[in-house]
């Protein structure tokens, strides 16, 4: 094992859209060694299996490609690896459109690609469902790591699990095999870091008010042969590296004390948090055991198809409005047109006496849903449509309705990880496979103890969020909610106070729902998960905020009795 020099890797997408400069700015912003990019999503996934209904050449992010047209000479001038997950459904044609790229560039890259994840062509042999449009297993970072050994300069990949792209370099450089869980479990910590591009550097920050964050830079991890890493940024970039951005952004969707993975069990309660001076926070002390022996696979199919129309209510009698246009609307659909599913909202935006129209006005939703394309296109515009003088005072619509449009639900399964190829494509056109993990277990979930509680003393009633900070987001159609206290006697208080029952009371909407909750007393942090919360998962749009973005600051904003010595 090499423990020599700090490997120095940098991040420049956390998702399919993010910032389109930010490969040039991490190029030329430091030094790197190796700059990662993760493109995909679940909904990326829905996105890209559309693309390649339509053209089977397609299935890859092709922002990632006109990146390279304007980057790749300059990776390869200041030898920057590069290592991303754009390659989604189709790596080997992404690998050659990099290929011909360098090609009319006059650029010397050895490209190289790593594929097997993609389990739709298998799907009866490994019992996955029938219409589905993607399977995907999450790979590990081995694949990566090979390609790299052999000399690749860029290497493109599927489906691997986020963290991959930073624990491949590292197993590249450092030599680490399948029994270095520690280092192993460091580098899946900093790689789930990096993932999310700009969250760990302010962005989405719960306390962002103190930082400027206005144009947050990339972050990086300087990795070690131990798996230890400090995470930064380049001098001069904006945004904040603080223990609170990086603790945010290790529980942004997790879920208990053990992050499984295709390489190792990472202990996300053993990681220790130290700042070492302005934008450097280490990350250190990560536990890593035996993964378990299966893989993930995820899972994309057309569910149905969708329409929403948005009705405006203005001024006085707002209930009174939307009530008439549920009877009015129930009655002038006819049973044979009438959607399977009839959802309505009701958001109350309207405020008294408002000095505005806008601000006068409340939003009534309805998102109707069936498989039949027709039932939620022109016979549900035609319903709202004909309302417009024969219904409620003020009575307009957000925009006309539309024809409806398909939508997607992502799922998961879980496959023995010796049915999966991993393969290495490398840039000489020799495939290598990558065996799964020699040694698997199954994990010990015991919860960690409560701490002590805070002694009793006068409260005030205040938001929670002026002594907690929180990130939330998704998992297929459950939510994940985490939430850290920012000082000791603050965690002592969160830890007893936010229970299950509270957090019911706080989120009336997770009231008849399943949630876990799990305990991080290194993180100060309490990771809750709200079981089907997003119905079937962002594409299928459950709820206004289908990825769950939002719910750690709606959280934030309620009000409970505080003790006075934590404001």
């Amino acid at each position: 094992m090499d423990d020599g020099a700090v490997l120095r890797i940098g991040n420049a997408s956390g998702f399919y859209g993010d910032r389109f400069a930010a490969v040039r700015e991490m190029l030329t912003g430091g030094p790197l060694d190796v700059l990662t990019g993760d493109y995909l999503a679940e909904l990326t996934m829905l996105i890209l299996a559309r693309d390649r209904l339509k053209d089977r050449s397609l299935g890859y992010a092709r922002t990632f490609l006109r990146q390279m047209e304007e980057c790749l000479g300059l990776a390869r001038e200041r030898d920057v690896k590069i290592v991303v997950n754009a390659g989604g459904l189709n790596p080997a044609r992404l690998a050659e459109e990099l290929r011909a790229l360098a090609g009319r560039l006059g650029v010397e890259a050895a490209v190289a690609h790593v594929e097997g994840d993609d389990l739709l062509p298998r799907r009866a042999e490994l019992g996955l469902p029938e219409g589905l449009l993607a399977a995907n297993a999450y790979l590990g970072g081995f694949g990566i790591a090979a390609c790299l050994a052999e000399g690749a300069d860029v290497v493109v990949t599927g489906r691997v699990t986020d963290a991959a792209l930073v624990a491949g370099p590292g197993i590249a450089r450092f030599g680490w095999t399948a029994e270095d869980l520690d280092a192993l479990a460091g580098a899946v910590m900093a790689g789930h870091v990096l993932e999310c591009g700009a969250q760990a550097t302010g962005g989405n920050y719960a306390f962002f008010h103190e930082h400027d964050v206005t144009r947050p830079g990339f972050p990086l991890a300087e990795l070690r042969a131990d798996g230890s890493s400090v995470i930064t940024k380049h001098p001069g970039t904006g945004g904040a590296v603080t223990i609170g951005t990086v603790t945010a952004q290790l529980l942004y969707e997790t879920g208990g004390s053990h992050y499984l993975g295709p390489d190792v069990t990472a202990r996300l309660d053993t990681v220790r948090l130290t700042g070492e001076g302005p934008d450097r926070v280490r990350i250190d002390g990560v536990r890593g055991e035996a993964p378990p022996s299966t893989l993930k696979v995820g899972l994309n199919r057309l569910g149905g198809h969708l329409n929403e129309v948005v009705f405006v209510l203005t001024g006085l009698d707002i209930e009174a409005k939307a009530a008439l246009v549920r009877r009015q609307f129930a009655d002038a659909l006819p049973p044979e047109a009438r959607p399977a599913e009839l959802r309505w909202t009701l958001a109350r935006t309207d405020h008294p006496d408002a000095a505005t129209e806008e601000t006068a006005s409340a939003l009534l939703r309805l998102a109707a849903r069936d498989p039949d394309p027709a039932r939620v296109g022109r016979e549900l515009g035609k319903a709202a449509v004909e309302l417009g003088l024969a219904g409620y005072p003020g009575f307009h619509l957000t925009a006309p309705p539309g024809p409806g449009a398909p939508y997607g639900v992502f799922g998961a399964a879980y496959v023995d990880a010796k049915a999966v190829e991993h393969i290495a494509v490398l840039p000489d056109g020799r495939r290598i496979a990558v065996p799964p993990a020699p040694v698997t277990a199954q994990p010990d979930l015991r919860e960690a103890e409560l701490p002590e509680p805070l002694p009793a003393g006068p409260t005030r009633r205040a938001p929670l969020g002026l002594v907690v900070g929180a990130r939330s987001g998704d998992k297929g159609g459950d939510a994940n909610l985490g939430l850290w206290a920012r000082s000791e006697d603050g965690w002592r208080w969160l830890a007893h106070t936010l229970t299950v029952e509270r957090l019911r009371e706080l989120l009336p909407e997770a009231a008849e729902l399943t949630v876990g909750r799990h305990l991080l007393p290194n993180l100060r942090a309490v990771n809750f998960t709200l079981t089907g919360l997003l119905g079937e998962g962002v594409a299928a749009r459950h709820r206004f905020d289908p990825q769950a973005k939002a719910l750690g600051e709606w959280l934030r904003a309620r009000h409970l009795d505080i003790p006075e010595v934590l404001l």
